[in-house]
């Protein structure tokens, strides 16, 4: 599998010593909430820098300039057993909202100010999952239709179709996996048949500003880059 061809490839692993700082990290999130975006976690930032150990990851495919700007927690168990449609990801999350154009609707999440922006600003990210725990074909490993990264924005009436045509390539990861996605990647999960904690870090990173006055709202709490 490559990134460019198939829209994800496993692209290395992570240091036990950041592992379990990753470990601590989630332990101190709330344990009933299956999916948490992180902001103002400054011990997040040397290691997802472009020459930090996974953000150096992330920058053989976007350059020295990328920088993560947007993280989440997934942490699925026995009591979070979800399952995930495929969908692909279309929204980036920024400091305030300036209307610009190509860009919207605007929603608010978790009191972040979320907008979907033009398609090409999403083909030029990439999508980083760290993996916290191993994922085997029953603890719900993600789905990805290959190639569909290629495709652009895709409307939900032909997604059924889009993914019967790409096929479905199933993720499997150890714990310390670190996956790279295309984010326009086509995906999905299912719940898992014989469910175990699954904590995944996700984190998106990108390379460009943003136009006009927009600025990413990044991950470092008074930071618009980090």
């Amino acid at each position: 599998m490559t990134l460019e061809h198939d829209g994800a490839v496993r692209q290395g692993r992570a240091a036990l010593s950041i592992l379990g700082d990753l470990d601590a990290l989630a332990d101190r999130q709330p344990q009933e909430r299956a999916g948490i975006r992180l902001q103002g976690v400054d011990a997040l930032v040397p290691l997802l820098a472009s020459d930090g150990s996974l953000g150096a990851l992330a920058a053989q495919t976007l350059g020295p300039e990328c920088r993560p700007v947007r993280a989440i927690l997934f942490d699925k168990t026995e009591a979070t057993n979800w399952a995930l449609g495929w969908h692909q990801d279309r929204t980036v999350v920024v400091r305030e909202r300036h209307e610009t154009p190509g860009f919207g609707p605007w929603t608010i999440k978790a009191g972040m100010t979320h907008v979907a922006p033009p398609v090409d600003l999403l083909a030029g990210m990439v999508t980083m999952r760290v993996h916290l725990d191993d994922v085997p074909d029953t603890n719900a490993p993600l789905l990805i239709a290959p190639g569909s990264h290629r495709l652009g924005r895709i409307a939900e009436s032909e997604i059924d179709t889009i993914v019967a045509r790409c096929g479905t390539i199933v993720c499997l990861a150890e714990r310390g996996d670190v996956w790279l996605y295309a984010t326009l990647i086509l995906h999905a999960s299912e719940a898992a048949t014989r469910p175990r904690r699954r904590r995944v870090l996700q984190i998106d990173f990108a390379a460009n500003d943003l136009p006009g006055d927009l600025e990413w709202l990044g991950l470092q709490a008074g930071d618009a880059a980090l």
